[in-house]
């Protein structure tokens, strides 16, 4: 895959994209991490512990996959989800994000 981006010196440079080693998951839950030079997302699965420690009910957390990124890095992508959503909603109506809550969708 190819795209081409736009370098800080106002060049175009073609981006190659190496995809052989890259793997797929499912995530529906995350975490954050925040040090002075980046921050650690970890992507993992919520469910309900099928064994938990007391007679309480747990949700457990599996995590899956780390990502560590740099500020700049985290923004550009926050800007990027931000987009997509604010475009899946005007087409499909809003998304909810409580457990339970039904889709409106449009």
């Amino acid at each position: 895959m190819a795209d081409e981006i736009v370098s800080p010196a106002d060049q175009q440079v073609q981006l190659v994209v190496d995809e052989r080693e890259m793997r797929t998951s499912f995530a529906n839950g995350y975490r954050i991490h925040l040090a002075n030079e980046e921050v650690v997302l970890d992507f993992g699965f919520n469910m309900l512990n099928p064994n938990p420690q007391s007679g309480q009910q747990q949700m457990l957390f599996k995590a899956g996959e780390r990502v560590v990124m740099g500020y700049p890095t985290v923004k550009r992508l926050s800007i990027s989800l931000a987009q997509i959503v604010r475009r899946y909603e005007e087409q499909l109506g809003p998304i909810a994000i409580q457990p339970n809550q039904p889709q409106q969708r449009k």
